[in-house]
């Protein structure tokens, strides 16, 4: 099926999954958590109790509901002071959350931003009259409200109606009022929970717009979802021209490596890397793999690196999860730090 389909289905247990198919290609998918999995999820805002400060550290260590934990990097707060924080992304097995101390309420069209007053555009967001028009739409929506209250336009309200945008912040600021509302006393709550699948695709996925939403009539096995996701249990991922790569989580990290196959012609390896190179960002989205990467590519001369390190930097500037790519190795290798913002797939469809 061609165009840009956003396909919703739902478990036996009640857990949605969300795919994002382009022109019949798997390009993301969200599946909730399992049912009483009370791991902090990113996005989720806790008025959370300071437990300890670890100044070596440059961070203190917070008190969530539930006996959970986190940490929050440069916190210069006192052990029993409460605090507004969310969680920034899934933490490593065995560790506390990573939290922030500067919350956003995020929406399809805004994002609301206490702490970080006035009105902003994406950049994504082209043309003069396009953000002058979005600015000033901003400012007159935070015009009655408080004065350390800001908001970002997304890419998306560039072509929503003002009503429709103006309804949107407002939303969020109710939101807003009614987390702020509950953060009070002194013992650790969950103000507001993380997303769902659904809610995420249709919030995450709007630009630009989908083609269509599908939700009845088995919406994965139309679409060949489930082929796709089949794929993805695999480590091995095919590339033009025979060559081929793995992609496997170790607890230490995610090991890629990358192979010509049977072509011995020369350029053979920097065509495989270059094929690799625009594959990676896709293959960890869809994986739900991050932390660190170490990438082992197929032998070329050091005078070729240049070309295959502007193609990954290239890839991953285009990929929604932030990604640094490091550089090159002593061995020959590229070290790619990325955020764990997801869970890995297999945990989740497993599970």
């Amino acid at each position: 099926m061609k165009g840009r389909v956003i396909a919703i289905e739902r478990r036996d247990d009640g857990r949605a999954i969300a795919a994002l198919v382009v022109d019949g290609r798997l390009e993301d998918i969200f599946v909730d958590p399992r049912p009483g999995d009370a791991a902090p999820a990113p996005e989720a805002l806790y008025w959370a109790r300071v437990d300890r400060v670890a100044p070596q550290m440059g961070a203190a260590f917070l008190s969530l509901p539930g006996g959970q934990s986190g940490w929050l990097r440069g916190a210069e707060r006192r052990p029993g002071a409460m605090a507004l924080v969310q969680v920034s992304r899934w933490a490593e097995p065995g560790k506390a959350a990573p939290l922030n101390d500067r919350v956003i309420f995020k929406g399809r069209l805004a994002l609301l931003t206490p702490g970080a007053p006035g009105a902003n555009v994406a950049r994504g967001v082209k043309g003069h009259a396009a953000r002058e028009r979005l600015t000033a739409l901003g400012a007159a929506a935070l015009a009655d409200a408080a004065q350390d209250v800001g908001l970002v336009l997304r890419s998306a309200a560039a072509d929503a109606p003002d009503a429709e945008i103006l309804a949107e912040i407002a939303a969020l600021r109710a939101r807003m009022a009614a987390a702020l509302a509950r953060a009070t006393g002194a013992a650790p709550l969950l103000l507001e929970a993380a997303p769902g699948a659904e809610a995420r695709a249709l919030r995450d996925w709007a630009d630009p717009a989908p083609d269509a939403v599908e939700t009845e009539h088995e919406p994965f096995e139309r679409l060949g979802v489930w082929d796709h996701v089949e794929a993805l249990r695999r480590p091995r991922v095919d590339l033009p021209g025979g060559a081929w790569m793995t992609v496997e989580a170790t607890s230490a990290m995610v090991a890629v490596d990358v192979n010509t196959g049977d072509d011995f012609a020369k350029g053979a390896a920097q065509n495989a890397n270059i094929a690799a190179c625009a594959e990676l960002p896709r293959q960890l989205r869809l994986r739900g793999l991050g932390g660190l990467v170490m990438l082992d590519l197929a032998p070329i001369k050091k005078g070729a690196r240049q070309g295959v390190e502007s193609a990954l930097k290239r890839a991953f500037a285009e990929d929604a999860v932030e990604t640094h790519v490091a550089g090159w190795t002593p061995l020959g290798n590229v070290e790619i730090s990325r955020k764990r913002e997801r869970r890995p797939l297999s945990e989740l469809l497993d599970g």
